[in-house]
């Protein structure tokens, strides 16, 4: 698509954008895509940018208060010739993940993707010249992953850019706030995304939090939200917002914390009881690329994650910075492979499933899918465990790691099974037949 067109047609869908409505109603479309996204239950994230260059965080910018100007001189040397859609997407894929959801710009304020808003972007801006997000959608859409978009609302660059508690360091003049035109900007550029990289399933939004320090900031989701379900019905919107679901959202995002946990500090919201639900998390300490965390979680404790927050009716959604050459750290792709080869053997007790009867608890968690409910059980000192399952008569109960029978006794407030040993597995799991 010429760069000519998309400008029209984008400004065409702006102009038609209507104002939101009291009460937002998804379409039929959105509907299925909330259920398809549901039965995914693990996708992976990719903070990356030209900020992986300075190996420190994508926050770096505002950490150090860099200059934007001087900032933006890095894009002159990103050219990450490494990078490659199919290797990317084949080893996402190889994980169990169902979807991906990459970064099209982060708060430094540079575009991962050919924009006709701005030349401040990958392909006019830097040696590289090649269009990232063009690329791996295509690769994703080849090999039938599910697309997502990060996007920031707050920009640490632009000088029209509204200011709120980040970004204050970067040398912007005071006086060139211009929100109608920001707006604007971001108005044009999602409609890029959405248009130029279709089908999108989702964007997710992040920097809401920025303007906490000014509580009556509009951010204008009235625009925001109604544009992305007019130019496509199905995509679904999220917000790290850290806050419960705004009127328009199609899911609830959490970040670094399991669904009604707040062990992080980010988030104490209530757990919507009609969204699907996410939790954001990383594979070692970072988001965006750093060179000296090398502190890995282990994949025992990733696939654990995973499984408790299948158990809390929520996707996992983790991440990989990758590296200024384009390719995917050695750590991260080992970690990959790991839970490949777990969800290879017990994928189908997250995948599809549902949250439990029984709640959370300190041994684990239970997922079901239709008659068949999976006790996780990670962390228990017994041969032994009773678990207030109530949800109906149970006929069997086997053990999915070796397949051996699991005997039970079972009465009317709840199931006792017995194990045999104490479990040492990552997820000892015992397949309930009712």
């Amino acid at each position: 698509m010429t760069k000519g067109f998309l400008t029209c047609a984008a400004a065409a869908m702006l102009l038609s954008s209507a104002p939101c409505v009291a009460q937002y109603v998804p379409s039929e479309k959105n509907l299925i895509s909330r259920e398809e996204f549901r039965e995914d239950r693990f996708g992976i994230f990719l903070h990356w940018g030209i900020y992986s260059m300075l190996a420190t965080g994508e926050w770096t910018m505002t950490n150090n208060n860099l200059n934007y100007r001087e900032y933006a001189k890095l894009a002159g040397g990103f050219c990450p010739e490494g990078f490659s859609a199919e290797e990317w997407v084949s080893a996402i894929k190889a994980s169990g993940a169902e979807y991906i959801c990459i970064t099209t710009r982060h708060h430094d304020g540079f575009s991962m993707f050919d924009s006709d808003a701005t030349d401040y972007d990958i392909v006019d801006a830097t040696p590289f010249g090649r269009d990232i997000i063009r690329e791996l959608a295509d690769e994703c859409h080849r090999q039938g992953i599910a697309l997502h978009f990060y996007y920031s609302l707050i920009d640490w660059g632009r000088e029209d850019a509204p200011r709120g508690r980040t970004g204050l360091g970067t040398g912007r003049p005071l006086d060139t706030v211009d929100q109608d035109a920001y707006y604007d900007f971001m108005k044009a550029q999602i409609a890029e995304l959405l248009v130029q990289y279709a089908p999108v399933r989702a964007i997710w939004f992040d920097g809401h939090w920025d303007q906490d320090i000014n509580p009556d900031f509009d951010w204008r989701y009235d625009e925001l939200y109604p544009l992305i379900h007019r130019i496509s019905p199905g995509c679904l919107i999220g917000n790290n917002h850290h806050l419960s679901p705004f009127e328009g959202e199609d899911i609830q995002i959490f970040e670094r914390d399991l669904p009604g946990e707040n062990k992080a500090g980010l988030s104490g919201q209530e757990v919507s009881d009609a969204l699907p639900l996410e939790t954001c998390q990383t594979m070692n300490g970072m988001w965006g690329y750093k060179i000296t965390d090398q502190n890995y979680k282990s994949v025992r404790t990733l696939v654990q994650y995973l499984v408790e927050a299948a158990g809390r009716d929520a996707n996992l959604l983790l991440n990989i910075g990758p590296q200024p050459d384009g390719r995917l750290p050695e750590l991260s792709v080992d970690r990959l492979r790991g839970i490949g080869e777990w969800m290879a053997k017990y994928g189908h007790t997250v995948k599809g499933t549902r949250g439990g009867d029984v709640p959370p608890h300190d041994w684990g968690v239970t997922t079901k899918k239709g008659n068949t409910h999976y006790v996780h059980i990670m962390n228990i000192q017994d041969n032994s465990l009773f678990i207030p399952f109530t949800s109906g008569k149970i006929r069997k109960a086997t053990c999915l790691n070796d397949g051996t029978k699991v005997a039970f006794s079972q009465d009317k407030d709840g199931v006792l099974l017995k194990l045999g040993k104490v479990p040492s597995e990552i997820d000892f799991i015992v397949e309930l037949t009712l």
